[in-house]
């Protein structure tokens, strides 16, 4: 389902460019950096917009920010929003219509409130060798963690970005861990590392997982393309299984958050709460249909951010 283009436009701060959206509905930065899909963006507390979020991703660091409907992006042309963060930021799906697709695939009152309170998420287009290697990371981890182990593998073995002309759009987060400001590295980079070069980086006993997922991205026993292409999500999340310590649940994110199979729907500990909390038994991802990954995320979103930690509806 694709949308309508927005009405974009590119202008320049100093020597910074920057692309203005206008007219963008279903979108909250907020939401979208926040859900715990993505871990290389943090807020912006000191912007001047309603809400920024700033980070590196496909080797650049951006922020994104909002106000009402306009959307910025700091740091790119228009041309680099049309072949990568229009994309990257699921800006070229219609998600009045994939709310309205889920919706009629189930008459349960909490996923139509979830779909309504949790508007505005989006699935992120991630680099998928990226998307593969964090959720490797996120295994029996919190979001802090993960984010700094990443930002330590980026500094060790990645790149430093240009940040010149964002002074005012670096996330704080990011001034105080300059990790942040690299760019991930690529399956060479990180097998070079070896098993304990990644255990130094406090990876723990995930170690062997990121060293095994990249030495088979080298060797080609990962198929990005396949991946890609196959018809049945199912066959996918078979094929990054084969990685030493990737399980359905890994593999689901993997696809979702890096491949934008919409269909990919990861089961943690907090879905299976919801599941068991507000479905009926014999419930099944599939019931859900093709966006059945983006109602998991309004579904998480619901009961981590809304639910939980109001104190409502609490066991």
């Amino acid at each position: 389902m694709v949308c309508e283009k927005y009405t974009v436009t590119e202008s320049r701060v100093g020597s910074l460019p920057l692309v203005t959206i206008e007219n963008v509905d279903r979108f909250d930065v907020s939401k979208v950096f926040d859900c715990g899909q993505a871990f290389r963006f943090d807020r912006v507390y000191s912007s001047s917009h309603e809400s920024e979020f700033a980070g590196c991703a496909h080797g650049k660091y951006i922020s994104v920010a909002q106000d009402g409907s306009t959307v910025y992006i700091y740091n790119s042309t228009a041309r680099e929003y049309a072949e990568i963060w229009e994309r990257y930021l699921g800006l070229d799906r219609d998600y009045a219509e994939i709310d309205k697709s889920i919706l009629s695939l189930s008459h349960n009152p909490t996923l139509r409130e979830a779909v309504n309170t949790s508007s505005g998420i989006r699935i992120l287009r991630q680099d998928s060798w990226e998307a593969i290697c964090s959720f490797i990371i996120s295994q029996n981890n919190n979001i802090p963690r993960i984010k700094k182990i990443i930002a330590a593998l980026s500094r060790k073995c990645g790149e430093r970005v240009d940040t010149a002309g964002m002074e005012e759009h670096i996330a704080e987060a990011h001034r105080e861990n300059e990790g942040c400001l690299y760019s991930f590295p690529s399956p060479d980079k990180v097998g070079a590392l070896g098993v304990d070069g990644l255990f130094e980086l406090k990876t723990g006993f995930r170690a062997k997982y990121i060293y095994d997922a990249a030495e088979k991205m080298q060797n080609g026993e990962i198929d990005l393309d396949l991946l890609e292409s196959t018809e049945n999500t199912a066959d996918a999340v078979a094929h990054l299984c084969s990685v030493k310590g990737i399980g359905p649940k890994v593999a689901c994110c993997a696809l979702l958050f890096g491949f934008a199979r919409l269909d990919a729907f990861p089961v943690d500990v907090w879905i299976k709460k919801v599941i068991e909390k507000y479905f009926d038994e014999g419930f099944a991802p599939s019931d859900l249909g093709s966006f059945a990954g983006v109602a998991q995320q309004y579904l998480f979103y619901y009961e981590r951010f809304l639910v939980n930690e109001k104190g409502e509806n609490k066991k």
